[in-house]
């Protein structure tokens, strides 16, 4: 078994995909085969000693290789990206984006061929060039690269988690995201390739062009691999003829922000919160739409992770009748009161399981199709509900709550009795039910000012998508609550409260 480990000093790693342009931003991860072997080669041409090391054990390293494309172990990464305006002669600037993996220092990437065994030769050879490598890709991906030892190499094969294959899901079950990485054919096939391409095209040739071909077409692998890129664009290939595309496993939050829980057993993890970015964001009057559409997303993810198995607290379904809407609210949060959903809260008060954990962190959009409108979301804190006390939604110390969406009472008013009275009873029934803070007297108020706009109960979306759609209450009412003892937790109640209707806030914020 082979395997070589690379660490970033500089914690970025700088690499163009091929066929791909660098203003695309798009990331190479991991560092390609053919990308390796050509580091290898540079460095052998560059830094080593020809009379210990000749060409003809290069060229079996090369061919070695590539008989099999390898597998990686991918540290934690994020992909980032810089923006320059760089000058041009006629003075204007041009935008140039550069993009890279932003990882840790000390954090290793390991390419490993599980099944080559060198002979002590190559071996010697692969020691003498991989400490002498500065870089891989661009030139400020620094880099430090060694062999692993026999039983380094047998723990890193343990850890791989990006392999060749082309299943969206692996053989743990865990959904996967295929990539494209370029690789260089084996030996053998390189050369019946080369004399295919030479009957077909080179013969055929004359003059200038032919020399051009037949350059591109060298006898040898590793002459092949040595070639500069802009010898193949001149003779008209899109890509190395040496060389083949390999589909690749990878982790598809393997370039992504990754948040940790809570690891403290006795407050476990209630709430998620959510940052929702988009052009333009959608209105506080919409927060039912969001809210079924976040928790569409998010059924539609646990779904693609678990199969049937999507755990219930997120789903709502198959609960147990005393579950008392221990289940998820998904609650559109306006923060910054401008009129706008900027945030979305995930509260399940009894907890969310590993699996509703793990789901909730790969999530990363919402998709509105009979809009075409795309929003992201990225998961800002996952915690009990203590952790959020400083967001608009939730304040233990405030005893007045006011609407932020319309309450609509999920049972038939009486025409005989006074609204507020039947209002208020409506809701101490379900906090008595919920085994939440009772409010003990409330307001009906006439609209909600948002930056100087008044926005009425009939301003909000009040009915969901699903069939049928009869709720008791129709119209909805804007209330302010007052409390002996505030809520600790988020507050929703009546028709739609698990989607973002019925929804409270503390008053002064």
């Amino acid at each position: 078994m082979l395997a070589i480990a690379f660490q970033f000093p500089a914690g970025r790693y700088h690499a163009t995909p091929w066929g791909r342009h660098v203003n695309e931003a798009d990331l190479e991860w991991p560092p390609s085969p053919w990308r390796i072997q050509r580091a290898l080669i540079a460095c052998w041409h560059h830094k080593a000693d020809p009379q210990c090391f000749p060409q003809a054990k290069l060229a079996a390293l090369m061919d070695a290789l590539s008989e099999a494309p390898p597998a990686y172990h991918l540290p934690p990464a994020v992909h980032n990206h810089s923006r320059h305006y760089m000058p041009k002669y006629d003075g204007k600037t041009s935008l140039v984006f550069d993009a890279f993996a932003r990882l840790d220092s000390d954090a290793r990437l390991m390419a490993i061929w599980p099944e080559l065994e060198l002979s002590d030769d190559l071996n010697a050879l692969l020691d003498e060039l991989l400490p002498k490598l500065g870089y891989l890709g661009r030139a400020e991906s620094w880099i430090e690269a060694y062999r692993l030892d026999s039983t380094a190499a047998e723990a890193a094969n343990q850890t791989i988690n990006c392999r060749p294959g082309n299943e969206a899901i692996n053989a743990d079950g865990e959904p996967q995201e295929i990539i494209q990485l370029l690789a260089p054919l084996p030996a053998a096939r390189h050369t019946l390739l080369r004399q295919r391409l030479i009957d077909d095209h080179a013969q055929s040739a004359k003059g200038a062009v032919k020399k051009r071909l037949l350059k591109t077409l060298p006898e040898t692998l590793v002459e092949a691999l040595s070639l500069d890129t802009a010898d193949y664009q001149k003779s008209g290939w899109s890509r190395p003829p040496a060389s083949r595309d390999v589909s690749y496993q990878r982790p598809i939050d393997c370039l992504r922000v990754s948040f940790t829980p809570p690891s403290n057993k006795a407050t476990p993890a209630t709430t998620a919160r959510f940052i929702l970015q988009g052009k333009p964001l959608p209105r506080i009057e919409d927060s039912l739409r969001i809210g079924e559409l976040f928790r569409r997303a998010m059924i539609n993810r646990a779904g693609e992770l678990f199969g049937d198995q999507v755990p219930t607290e997120l789903s709502g379904h198959n609960l147990p009748d005393k579950n008392r809407h221990k289940h998820a609210f998904y609650l559109p949060e306006d923060a910054d009161a401008d009129g706008l959903i900027d945030h979305i809260i995930v509260h399940a008060p009894g907890g969310f399981s590993s699996n509703a954990q793990k789901a909730l962190r790969r999530l990363g959009k919402l998709w509105e199709h009979r809009k075409g409108v795309e929003y992201k979301i990225l998961l800002e804190a996952m915690g009990s509900a203590e952790l959020f006390h400083d967001t608009s939604l939730i304040d233990p110390g405030t005893n007045t709550w006011i609407s932020a969406t319309p309450y609509l009472a999920p049972w038939h008013t009486k025409k005989n009795r006074p609204l507020d009275t039947q209002l208020l009873g409506f809701l101490q029934k379900e906090c008595k039910l919920r085994g939440i803070s009772e409010p003990t007297r409330l307001e009906i108020l006439p609209s909600l000012e948002i930056r100087g706009k008044h926005i009425r109960n009939l301003d909000f979306h009040r009915f969901r998508r699903r069939k049928p759609n009869n709720p008791a209450d129709q119209r909805g009412h804007l209330l302010r609550l007052h409390f002996d003892k505030s809520p600790q937790e988020p507050l929703a109640l009546g028709y739609a409260c698990h989607f973002g209707l019925g929804l409270f806030r503390p008053e002064n914020k």
